[in-house]
């Protein structure tokens, strides 16, 4: 029966999600039953969609079972992933660099953050955090390629970050641009 179960997963990890195959597009603030929304197997939520990882220690996996080789280990809890299919407890996630693997799902976290990008016209140039969502407000932080924060709300052009800096003590909470921030979608609202 087990061999069965395995086989099963295996033919559904290599039928479900083929590796040149994009995930769909999502659409802003999908819901299940909407028209062109993907709706996941385990969960009936909309695939794809952004979570985050929950501990600092996550195995991602060849294929949906502990019996798959681990491919990567992840070692940063709030890194956000974004999951695009589903096979009974387990999640095929990307990374922001475009790592693809299979997860338990007790080790994610449905809390938003998100991950600064760089633009190549920048060359690393720091990103600015604004007090407001104004590019002509003050700017609270200047915060590199990388840096992970979490999503309070997204209006479809601002987001409003809470980023941890070790240089300071507490919280920055601030604003940047939609668009510089991989862990949300394009025009996706976030309340």
């Amino acid at each position: 029966m087990l061999h069965l179960r395995l086989l099963a997963a295996l033919l559904f990890a290599a039928s479900a999600v083929p590796a040149a195959a994009a995930p769909p597009t999502p659409a802003a603030n999908p819901a299940p039953g909407e028209i062109g929304v993907t709706i996941g197997p385990a969960t009936k939520l909309p695939l794809p969609r952004y979570v985050s990882l929950k501990t600092d220690r996550v195995n991602l996996r060849e294929g949906p079972s502990k019996d798959h080789r681990t491919l990567w280990v992840f070692q940063r809890a709030g890194l956000p992933v974004e999951i695009i299919a589903e096979f009974e407890t387990w999640r095929r996630i990307r990374d922001s660099e475009g790592t693809e693997g299979w997860v338990l799902h007790s080790l994610l976290s449905g809390r938003r953050t998100a991950v600064v990008l760089s633009r190549d016209a920048d060359k690393g140039a720091p990103v600015p955090l604004y007090d407001r969502a104004d590019a002509t407000s003050g700017v609270v932080a200047q915060l590199q390629a990388g840096v992970i924060g979490s999503v309070k709300t997204c209006d479809k052009t601002w987001c409003r970050l809470v980023v941890s800096l070790p240089q300071k003590r507490g919280d920055v909470d601030g604003y940047m641009r939609q668009d510089r921030l991989w862990g949300v979608y394009p025009d996706e609202k976030v309340e």
